[in-house]
């Protein structure tokens, strides 16, 4: 008697997120699931034509050196390349930004600020629960930002961990970091630079350091947000961006 013959199995993998987007297809619902535990992100219906990215930058920004295993991070290696995706896809039509970070590396969370003000695609920022120091760059960099009624936003000086030497070569090299962010921040949102320095200088505010802590409607009265609101208002308002563009 012969063989039976034995059933072929079906061992294609799913394919993943970025490959479904760039296909046209549907993610499948687990892969979808995946997305968001590992990363943080998914995609949302948009305007109908084009899809939403919606990107979140939670806990600490880990930048060039790992932090420990108990911390909550959002790697930059990870959120750059998926950056770079949108812009190159051809049915993402915008970006969603939740922000809920303490700060973290600066040329990292910096890097990360200048990827997005360089989109193509409308971008939308909401601060949903904190938005502390490189924090406040991301969170400037969308073309619209929102921040919650609860909502804080830290600005201080730049602080550095380990040996630093008391020469006036290091105050330069801190002066020229600085001068970066309040930059970038003044050039994205209405807060004139000068004011940002007060801000970052207060000695009144905070009780072991320097700098302002602003809560909510606080920020969007001094120029550093735009409008106050939650996911509804800023789903809805880069919804109407991406109408506008298409």
């Amino acid at each position: 008697m012969g063989k039976k013959k034995k059933k072929r199995k079906n061992t294609m993998a799913p394919q993943n997120v970025s490959q479904n987007i760039q296909e046209g297809r549907e993610a499948p619902e687990n892969t979808k699931d995946e997305e968001i535990r590992e990363f943080g992100r998914t995609i949302l219906s948009g305007d109908g034509r084009k899809e939403i990215c919606l990107l979140s930058v939670i806990g600490e920004i880990e930048g060039h050196e790992n932090l420990n295993s108990s911390s909550k991070t959002t790697k930059y290696e990870h959120v750059l390349p998926k950056l770079a995706q949108v812009e190159d896809s051809r049915d993402i039509g915008g970006v969603l930004l939740l922000i809920n970070t303490q700060g973290g590396d600066v040329s990292c969370g910096l890097a990360l600020a200048e990827m997005v003000a360089s989109l193509s695609k409308p971008t939308v920022s909401l601060v949903i629960g904190d938005s502390h120091s490189i924090g406040v760059p991301l969170a400037v960099s969308a073309d619209v930002s929102f921040i919650v009624p609860t909502a804080t936003m830290l600005i201080h000086p730049v602080r550095m961990s380990g040996l630093t030497i008391g020469a006036p070569q290091t105050y330069h090299y801190f002066q020229k970091i600085q001068d970066r962010i309040t930059g970038f921040i003044a050039a994205h949102s209405k807060m004139p630079q000068d004011k940002i320095e007060e801000l970052m200088m207060n000695t009144t505010d905070l009780t072991r350091d320097l700098g302002t802590l602003l809560v909510g409607e606080e920020a969007v009265r001094l120029g550093l947000i735009d409008s106050m609101g939650g996911i509804r208002q800023a789903v809805r308002k880069l919804r109407e961006m991406m109408k506008a563009k298409n």
